[in-house]
């Protein structure tokens, strides 16, 4: 296990003006469950790459445990990989494409026995162990090819590039609860790529959100949730995303669209950029008394809630329709005052309680 740390780390790709990743200062700490999450094309398989060794930096450090390892090849950092595709051998039964990465390390076979048994417990592996893996379907490939990445102990971390990519989505929970459960009796430090919220939500206990090459959040996924620090934060996780109005500021109060004027939970100084107001659709709630005048467009019915989609001056809003309440003829839309955030130019602005 290690702890794993990125200093002034950064990476453009020769003949590419841009970076693939912008400066970043990072610290994963050991044992730790982290996902990266964001966008096709943001910079997490490059940063994923940068950490197992398969590709060195063009700028910066990252440290294992205090040491420099960013020259060291993937061998020497002792890290294991599961990619996006299975990677398997046909001919071997699933028993001994687990046991492959213990015997070229030389592992007693007595241990590696007990190990890979261990494995394809978890895994739900246990009574294929002696079938050949291509009469296996992809799902169950990818069973093994994660297998083989869990089976090694003492490793450095563990690294998960979209693994769940080919499996079936009612077999994704069953795969994300056992990889959450290994980690809790084996908690080696494990780095989880996806561009899916729900995985990288359900699995990690810290996300690092990034957008664009660069790292614009890390948190746990309540922290994500309830205090996106980037209006791209509010967007891209939460279903809907969060809402976000343009507004003015002036103290304790800001200036809707239409003129509106609402109380805010904090104070704050002139702001400089595109101001605007975010808050979840969550704790926006559509009644017939109180709160904005709105125009409602439609319902979406989702089975446990109802999501209502307004018009404020104009502005597409979602917000909650109350269970069994019916729909008013005259919306008027509340915000809760505690779950408003403000951001300037993307980022959210502190304000003074």
């Amino acid at each position: 296990m290690a702890r794993i740390a990125f200093e002034r780390l950064a990476h453009a790709y020769p003949g590419v003006a841009a970076r693939a990743l912008k400066p970043m200062d990072m610290v994963w700490e050991d044992g730790g469950a982290y996902a990266l999450l964001g966008p096709s094309g943001c910079g997490k398989t490059t940063l994923l790459n940068i950490v197992s060794g398969l590709l060195r930096p063009s700028e910066g450090r990252v440290l294992f445990d205090g040491l420099d390892v960013t020259g060291l090849s993937t061998e020497r950092r002792n890290v294991a990989q599961v990619f996006q595709f299975p990677v398997v051998y046909d001919t071997m039964t699933v028993r001994e494409n687990l046991a492959f990465p213990l015997r070229n390390r030389g592992v007693p076979a007595a241990a590696t026995r007990a190990r890979v048994e261990h494995v394809a417990g978890l895994l739900g592996l246990a009574a294929r162990l002696d079938r050949r893996a291509r009469n296996l379907g992809a799902d169950e490939k990818q069973k093994v090819s994660l297998g083989r990445g869990l089976v090694r102990e003492g490793v450095s971390a563990i690294l998960f590039d979209e693994p769940l990519t080919v499996i079936d989505p009612h077999l994704k929970w069953e795969l994300r609860s056992r990889l959450k459960e290994l980690h809790r009796q084996v908690p080696v430090t494990m780095i989880y790529v996806t561009h899916d919220q729900t995985e990288a939500l359900t699995f990690a206990d810290r996300v690092v959100v990034m957008s664009e090459g660069e790292v614009v959040q890390v948190g746990t996924p309540e922290a994500l949730f309830e205090h996106p620090a980037h209006t791209f934060v509010g967007h891209f996780i939460g279903s809907p995303g969060m809402n976000l109005l343009p507004c003015a500021v002036e103290g304790r109060r800001a200036v809707l669209p239409g003129g509106h004027r609402i109380a805010l939970p904090r104070a704050y100084p002139a702001l400089p950029g595109r101001v605007e107001l975010g808050i979840r659709p969550e704790f926006a709630a559509v009644s017939r008394e109180g709160g904005l005048p709105v125009t409602l467009r439609r319902v979406e019915d989702l089975g446990r809630r109802r999501i209502a989609w307004v018009e404020l001056a104009g502005v597409p809003l979602a917000a909650t329709l109350p269970e069994g309440a019916p729909v008013p003829a005259e919306p008027r839309l509340a915000l809760d005052p505690a779950r408003l955030h403000i951001y300037a130019d993307g980022r959210l602005a502190a304000g003074e309680a």
